[in-house]
């Protein structure tokens, strides 16, 4: 197959695969059914089947990872449609923030010293608690492998949103503010779209806490590399 054609190939597959996900997420709507693991997994499973390589599927797919330029850019749109909610809870919301950036990095650091992994893996492995495109930037900035840092990232969001679902029905928590908080800081990206489930105001939390957290982890990444 021309180099064009399994570029094409794989782009498609990879459109497919995420329109039928979100399809059977809306049906489901469980976490396991999540769009993100859903074309993961099968898109690994051709990638295995098919005996392609990695640099194959990239070449069909870089634009894809072009676009987090874009969706980076577009956190702006809730800082300023929510900007009196902002003004409203500018204390928790900076409070929550720091302390749960810096309890996501250190646990990321016990981690990697825990089963020493190499420096590579450990800065791929610290940023894993932001969104991906930022994560992503991050883990450039400290020296690790970016496409490893989304793999982290994303199972960190699963695994948060699955594990915030169940504490939720576990734990009496009633505020608005600290259900939207528990996803966005535990679970970012999936955590918001979890958090948007259970009512509007937890999702807008979510996304603030989500946003935030993730620029206040590269400025703190940025001013270490400068150290």
């Amino acid at each position: 197959m021309a180099p064009f054609a399994k570029a094409l190939f794989w782009c498609v597959c990879t459109l497919a695969v995420y329109l039928a996900a979100r399809r059977l997420h809306r049906a489901c709507g469980r976490w396991w059914s999540s769009p993100l693991l859903v074309t993961w997994t099968a898109c690994g499973l051709l990638i295995v089947l098919l005996r392609a390589s990695y640099h194959e599927y990239l070449a069909g797919t870089h634009w894809l990872v072009w676009l987090l330029g874009p969706a980076t850019i577009a956190f702006a749109i809730p800082i300023h449609r929510h900007r009196a909610m902002i003004r409203q809870h500018w204390l928790l919301l900076s409070v929550g923030v720091v302390v749960g950036s810096l309890l996501a990095i250190a646990t990321s650091w016990a981690f990697a010293s825990f089963f020493e992994l190499s420096p590579e893996l450990r800065a791929s492995l610290l940023p894993r608690s932001i969104t991906t495109p930022l994560a992503m930037d991050a883990s450039r900035l400290l020296g690790g492998v970016p496409e490893l840092t989304a793999v982290f990232t994303a199972l960190t969001g699963l695994f948060g949103a699955a594990v915030g679902e169940t504490l939720l029905h576990v734990l009496p928590v009633r505020s608005y503010f600290a259900r939207g908080a528990l996803f966005g800081m535990g679970a970012h990206g999936a955590g918001v779209a979890k958090a948007t489930e259970l009512g509007q105001e937890e999702g807008v939390i979510a996304s603030l806490i989500m946003i935030f957290s993730g620029q206040f982890t590269i400025l703190l990444v940025a001013l270490t590399t400068l150290l």
